[in-house]
């Protein structure tokens, strides 16, 4: 009986070390899908940025957007 429910410290190590092994290994996938959605769908595009550009009593060019989107992609760099 009591071999049975013997603690030894080799399980312990086992189950935290399964532990770190599956945070890194989540850390990564979700890093990853993140970034997919991120990819798929920005959090801003060319039309918000009209937007904006109108709302400040603006007009803005084709280079000032550009301008813009290239500073957010950059800048969003994951």
């Amino acid at each position: 009986m009591a071999t049975l429910f013997a603690w030894d410290g080799g399980w312990f190590g086992l189950v935290i070390g399964a532990l770190i092994i599956g945070a890194v290994i989540g850390f990564f996938v979700a890093r990853t899908i993140i970034s997919r959605q991120i990819k798929k769908n920005p959090p801003i595009n060319e039309a918000m940025i009209r937007a904006m550009y109108r709302q400040m009593g603006r007009k803005p060019t084709e280079a000032q957007i550009r301008a813009v989107m290239n500073s957010v992609n950059k800048n969003s760099s994951l």
